[in-house]
């Protein structure tokens, strides 16, 4: 008999959406932690502590593909990455999961209809407490549901900016976010509106991250075990090879031996394939589910930017990541093809800069961080970059990572900035002085910045060319999952952790059926 009815291996967007999922079941959950609970201390809030001394990124080291280490931003804690993530919870859009032509290629179709999971996507934003509002974003797909929240008002720098970006013809919008605010009655608000979000661990527990909204909750059941600092080394299987029999976890440098009868891997999109290459056994010699030689390949992170514009006037703003503009989205009459997302990101301040060379010294020696972080006006840019099968991830002697990535798709990246410096010239801001700004992607090596990893073991009908079937099932395992961003055949260029959620709880469905539990 297994230990287990199911071992979950990752606790974020995926792994702790679907153990939250599947907790009411009273079937045996186990869900694997490698990190440990994020503390909650002062320096949560502290810019110094978590852009300068990087305190809350885990110890890790990968390679690139000239063999350069570096360090990636990775968070390896209950919750995973939404620890430490802005909350903007997008939709992809409709035109998203079909087959989109780009600068550089085909963004590839998915093999499921955005129609298949708007249900999901519903029920992803009400778990998750979205605010936002329908009928603002030209791109929006259809939704069954109104937001369960009203969206976060603009504070009145942002709003004058909205209110101009209107009147220039654009159609900014509010951007979505999961955060637990409630604006009409804040004495009793969880949420306080802070500077210290995006990219901040809330030390009120206020964001919409899934240690909050998932794990804690599913641990209310008895049925659901959580051990932290259990590092998952390999999985075995029997001698078919058609089934996992064993999960190996590494704890304190002991190993032991779990079984389950389902497992799921949601480590994130590097370290999901890093875990299946590192399974390799002999009816799997290229890595488990790897007959295709697909783990590891198509890896994706976003073509982005986080820029300043210097503002002639102070912005007091505080909770700044409130708007967003999406009228280059996808080809129109300007451009033969897409561009991309603009959103706001969260307020510069001041410490951020000091943790990388001085970016103002650029400008003018007297300029101090103090006096750039007041008249900033913080914007964050998204482009697709497109599945390629050569950027990837590869394992290496003693559980080496390589992360090969040649960059694809640059050219509507800079229009999509030359369009933010036209825009913003008419309204106020000093165009020559529009910062590229790296607080959040502080590494030099710029595939350090893994926010937002995708692909590695993207899902298919077609078992030749993908890792996962529609159901997230690996074609070669049969009692194999993945669910976080690993599936993804493409990214689109909005934020993927709400497509992550609401595939974790359609692939929850599916298992539900399985287990009989329905």
């Amino acid at each position: 008999m297994s230990d287990f009815d199911v071992i979950i291996i990752g606790s974020g967007a995926g792994g702790g959406t679907l153990a939250h999922h599947l907790a009411p079941s009273g079937k045996r959950i186990l869900l694997l932690e490698r990190g440990d609970w994020l503390p909650r201390e002062p320096e949560n809030w502290r810019s110094e502590n978590v852009f300068v001394e990087n305190r809350y990124v885990s110890p890790d080291t990968w390679y690139d593909a000239h063999g350069k280490p570096f360090q990636p931003q990775s968070h390896y804690f209950v919750g995973g990455a939404t620890k430490m993530f802005g909350a903007a919870l997008y939709r992809m859009r409709r035109e998203d999961f079909g087959e989109l032509r780009h600068h550089d290629g085909l963004s590839p179709a998915w093999p499921i209809s955005y129609d298949e999971m708007e249900p999901y996507y519903t029920r992803a934003e009400q778990l998750y407490q979205v605010h936002g509002a329908r009928g603002e974003d030209p791109t929006e797909p259809h939704a069954s549901a109104p937001y369960p929240f009203p969206a976060l008002a603009h504070e009145p720098r942002i709003q004058r900016l909205a209110d101009d970006l209107a009147k220039a013809g654009y159609r900014p919008f509010h951007t979505p976010c999961g955060v637990m605010l409630d604006a009409a009655n804040m004495p009793y608000s969880k949420c306080v509106r802070c500077m210290n979000c995006d990219g901040f661990p809330c030390v009120l527990g206020a964001k919409s991250d899934a240690e909050v909204i998932a794990v804690r909750p599913a641990l209310e059941h008895p049925n659901v075990t959580l051990r932290t600092n259990n590092r998952v080394v390999r999985l075995e299987t029997g001698a078919s090879g058609r089934e996992v029999t064993g999960v190996v976890v590494d704890h304190a440098g002991k190993t032991e031996t779990l079984r389950a009868d389902i497992v799921v891997v949601a480590c994130g999109a590097a370290n999901s394939a890093r875990l299946l290459l590192a399974s390799a056994n002999d009816k799997h010699p290229n890595g488990l589910a790897n007959g295709s030689d697909m783990v590891g390949r198509h890896y994706m992170f976003h073509n982005s930017a986080a820029v300043l514009a210097l503002s002639e006037e102070e912005n007091p703003t505080v909770y700044q990541k409130t708007l967003g503009i999406n009228d280059f989205y996808f080809a129109g009459k300007e451009f033969d093809y897409p561009l991309g997302n603009i959103q706001m990101v969260g307020k510069s301040q001041a410490p951020m800069f000091r943790g990388e060379r001085p970016i103002e010294t650029l400008l003018a020696p007297m300029w101090s961080l103090d006096w750039i972080a007041r008249h900033a006006v913080d914007f964050w840019l998204t482009t697709e970059d497109l599945p390629a099968p050569d950027n990837r991830v590869t394992l290496g002697r003693d559980d080496r990572l390589t992360l090969a990535y040649t960059p694809n798709n640059q050219v509507p990246k800079k229009q999509l900035y030359e369009k933010l410096k036209s825009m913003l010239g008419r309204l106020g801001m000093k165009t020559d002085h529009l910062l590229p700004r790296h607080a959040y992607l502080k590494n030099d090596i710029s595939v350090a910045g893994v926010a937002h990893q995708a692909g590695t073991c993207r899902f298919g009908t077609d078992p030749a060319t993908s890792v996962l079937n529609t159901d997230c099932r690996t074609h070669e395992v049969d009692n194999l999952y993945v669910v976080d961003t690993s599936f993804f055949p493409s990214i689109s260029a909005v934020n993927p952790s709400l497509t992550a959620i609401a595939n974790a709880l359609r692939v929850g469905d599916h298992l539900l059926g399985r287990l009989g539990a329905h």
